[in-house]
Formats: structure tokens, C-alpha cells, sequence
């Protein structure tokens, strides 16, 4: 009985002192966390997309609440999210202006052509690798959908060649700007109306000869533009969203159409901008 008994006796004392060192431990090495900066986690959308600057919710949640960031800067949160953040704060928060992603390319399939057969990972961060890709066009949208990929709110997909961005659904994250091989993302106010759907550095007689859509760098735009908002840099034009008023005159004299009026806030997750046809890439 008593060969029965040790071997229990013993295992219960060792039960006990671990136990006793683990409460001593959880003591010795206890980190008091900051109570503000547990409730302004809780109250971010948790996407950890890093649109903010941070590398994720709890590390803008420690700077906001050391006063070292704006308590404004979660862009999936909106104003909900600046809403809550105020709250926590005792202050007023005002969601800043949504932004959201915008392709300044528009050499689709139906305008540009490809200058080898790509055969290999269906990426575009992989065929930028081979000769800059495989368009004629250095700057052209591979549409393997890399952006669309990395999207955490299904507000990119690929059509005709090109990634369409639905502004309804995008939250301005830039996920999808960090990884477009070529730079062709960028994130616009909301109410931004007017945008180059172009970025090639070729000058006009190239462009004509490599896309029907790309900008010729003529200048009519900027001639005609009212605000002085527009700029030719690079062989293509660039519109100052500062000075731009909406008016619309940069598009109406594009000769390529490729100043395009941005589908602000749509309610179709599958518009395709004016002029293109819808084929899945």
C-alpha cells in the first residue's frame, strides 16, 4: 500500500510547488498594460492593413494613446471608428476624408499588345521580373491581380487585362498600392473627380504605336484646364487634386480619352469604366 502511496504523495507536492512558482512567476514578471490602449484596440476594425503608418491596430493604438499619432488615421474605421476613438478619449474625433485606390492605367487587352507569351507563376510581382513584363508597355497593368489578391474587402478585381477598383466597397487601406510591381496604384480623395489613366514615360509617338489609350503628352489638357491644375511630367499628364475643381474640360478635350471621371461610390462591385468591355482576365 504504502509503494502506492509515495509515488501519489510525491507528484501532489511536485503539483505544488510548480504551481507555487508559476504564481510567483506570473507576479515577479507581470507587465501592467495600459487600459487606454486595450479599449482604442477594441475599438479599431482589427484589419492590421498598416494604412495608418503602423505596422498594425495595437501598435497605433499604443501611439494615439502616447499623443505621438493622429486619432484619426484608420481608414477602414471611418467615421465610426473616430467615433469610438472619441469616446475613449473624452475628445471630439473627425473621421479624415476617405480615400481610395485608383489604377492609372487603361491599356487593356483590347489596345495594347503583349510582346512574349508569359508561361509561369500567375503573378504580377513574377512576370515584372522578365523584361519589365510582358506588354509592349513598360507601364501597363499586368492583371494577374496581385492588388486583388491582397484586398481584405473584395473591392478589386480584373477585367480585360486591367484591375478595376470598386470605391463603394474600397476602404483607401493601400494594400494593394504596396504591391503593384510598376507603381500604378494610388490612393485619391473621394472627392477627387478626374484622374490620368495613364503613367507611361514613353513620349506620344511610342505610346500611339504601343497603347491606342495611353496619354500623348499633346498638352491639351493642360492648356484648357481653368485651375492651371494640370501638369505634363514624364511624357504624361498629372493632375493637381489641390487645385483641381471637377469641371471636367481636361476630359472632353483628351484626344486618347484617357482622363477618366472616377466612379466614386459605386453600388456595383462589377462596374467597368466607360469604354471597356468586360472579359475576365
Amino acid at each position: 500500500m504504502v509503494g502506492y502511496v509515495l509515488p501519489i504523495l510525491f507528484f501532489l507536492l511536485m503539483g505544488a510547488v510548480i504551481g507555487l512558482l508559476l504564481t510567483f512567476a506570473s507576479k515577479w514578471f507581470y507587465v501592467k498594460t495600459d487600459e487606454t490602449v486595450t479599449k482604442l484596440t477594441e475599438a479599431l476594425p482589427g484589419a492590421n492593413c498598416g494604412g495608418c503608418g503602423y505596422s498594425g491596430c495595437a501598435g497605433y493604438a499604443e501611439a494615439v494613446a502616447a499623443g505621438e499619432a493622429p486619432p484619426n488615421l484608420c481608414k477602414p474605421g471611418g467615421t465610426d471608428t473616430a467615433a469610438k476613438i472619441g469616446e475613449v478619449l473624452g475628445i471630439s474625433v473627425m473621421a479624415g476624408e476617405k480615400e481610395v485606390a485608383f489604377v492609372r492605367c487603361n491599356g487593356n487587352c483590347g489596345v495594347t499588345k503583349d510582346k512574349f507569351t508569359y508561361i509561369g507563376t500567375e503573378s504580377c510581382a513574377a512576370v515584372e521580373r522578365f523584361y519589365n513584363g510582358r506588354g509592349e508597355c513598360r507601364a501597363r497593368c499586368h492583371g494577374l491581380g496581385d492588388c486583388a489578391s491582397v484586398c481584405d474587402y473584395n473591392a478589386i478585381s480584373v477585367h480585360n487585362g486591367i484591375a478595376v477598383v470598386d470605391a463603394a466597397k474600397c476602404t483607401g487601406c493601400g494594400k494593394c498600392a504596396a504591391v503593384c510591381p510598376n507603381k500604378l496604384i494610388v490612393l485619391v480623395k473621394a472627392s477627387q473627380r478626374y484622374m490620368v489613366r495613364c503613367s507611361s514615360p514613353d513620349n506620344g509617338k511610342q505610346t500611339r504605336l504601343i497603347c491606342k489609350n495611353g496619354c500623348i503628352s499633346c498638352g491639351l489638357c493642360a492648356k484648357k484646364c481653368p485651375a492651371g491644375a494640370i501638369t505634363l511630367d514624364d511624357n504624361h499628364a498629372g493632375i493637381d487634386m489641390a487645385k483641381c475643381t471637377g469641371c471636367g474640360v481636361c476630359a472632353d478635350v483628351c484626344p486618347v480619352k484617357c482622363i477618366a471621371e472616377l466612379p466614386v461610390c459605386t453600388t456595383e462591385s462589377d462596374e467597368i469604366p466607360k469604354g471597356e468591355t468586360e472579359r475576365e482576365s
